[in-house]
């Protein structure tokens, strides 16, 4: 009898533990959900091969969430090569939206609307470095296009600051999370349980193409640090780096040099008239666009991967108005290009 009794009690306990919790959840969820916003973009693709080859649009979904009454923070894959950008507030306002800043190696990306909503909201960024392993974390996104989705688990794992991942132009950090992630999700908020954004959702692991219990959002302060901290640059395109054999092999007049694959029209390259790739092709395991400009420098600085940082650093003191040259080769012929940031 008296171990019914307490096994009666400690489910009792437990539920209400339970219960707690949910309740929890559920009024931060209120609170914080109003500033989390979905994202729609249109890109150009080049579909076809040969007499078939053209180009056409393709629409695209994620998510984000208000820092500011005009701007937000998103994943950069989500618009690294968006022509359009609309996004959609809980008020089913839809206002459009333009990147002026991104980073590709840490996937983070800073969009500004075109003008305010009529209420504007936003929500703290909180400090990342603070969160451990086995805290409780919950995302908001539009998995699959069903909007305000929310999903929660755990911080199991993180890159912190004696295992950072290097990248071009920074250091880059992620906390590794089972928290359910799937397409849409990308660039919605991560949040510690004050309603505090403490990483931006980013990709997940996967060999079905769904979650499957790994996911990765970069952390705050790496997000904060990059696009609220530092001048905005936005160049707008989107290529890999060639160096070594693929360097002498396209006949390079340097070691190395950066492959532009697609220029986004309305971008600063695309305005002073960037070529992008026309032709889908695979160097071993390498699938890449050619026929697209190779940029050898920018501002005079050689390209390199040890002068990255260097490129990196000239581009974030541009301001509004500054012009700014690349120097690339196209069909064989060495031209300057002069562009002007927006």
């Amino acid at each position: 009898m008296k171990i019914r009794i307490f096994l009666s009690l400690t489910i009792i306990v437990l539920a209400g533990e339970r219960s707690a919790v949910g309740q929890d959840l559920s009024a931060i969820y209120e609170k914080v959900n109003p500033a989390v916003v979905t994202i729609m973009v249109t890109a150009e693709e080049i579909v076809g091969t040969g007499v078939r080859k053209q180009t056409a649009t393709v629409a695209g979904l994620g998510s984000g969430f208000m820092t500011s009454d005009k701007q937000l923070i998103t994943a950069a894959h989500v618009v690294q090569n968006a022509e359009s950008i609309s996004v959609v507030l809980t008020t089913n306002e839809k206002i459009p939206g333009k990147v002026i800043s991104i980073y590709k190696n840490a996937d983070v990306a800073l969009v500004e609307l075109a003008f305010g909503p009529k209420t504007p909201v936003s929500v703290p960024i909180g400090d990342s470095d603070s969160m451990k392993i086995g805290e409780q974390i919950f995302v908001i996104g539009a998995p699959f296009g069903l909007e305000h989705s929310l999903s929660s688990g755990y911080i199991s794992g993180k890159l912190g600051s004696n295992r950072k991942v290097s990248s071009a132009f920074t250091k880059l950090e992620f906390f590794q999370t089972d928290a359910s992630i799937n397409h849409g999700n990308s660039g919605g908020p991560m949040f510690n349980m004050e309603g505090e954004v403490i990483g931006v959702v980013s990709y997940i692991l996967s060999q079905s193409g769904g979650f499957e219990g790994l996911g990765f959002a970069a952390t705050s302060n790496v997000a904060k640090q990059l696009l609220l901290d530092r001048n905005p640059f936005y160049l707008g395109i989107d290529g890999v780096p060639v160096s070594g054999d693929l360097a002498k092999i396209f006949n390079l007049p340097q070691p190395e040099a950066y492959l532009v694959e697609k220029v986004v029209f309305l971008s600063p390259a695309g305005m002073m008239g960037v070529k992008g790739g026309v032709y889908k092709a695979k160097i071993e395991d390498l699938e890449i666009m050619l026929g697209g400009d190779f940029i050898l420098a920018i501002d005079g600085i050689k390209f390199s991967q040890n002068n990255l940082e260097a490129i990196g650093s000239r581009m974030n003191q541009l301001k509004s108005g500054d012009t700014f040259t690349l120097t690339v080769l196209r069909e064989g012929k060495i031209k300057i290009l002069t562009g002007e940031i927006n």
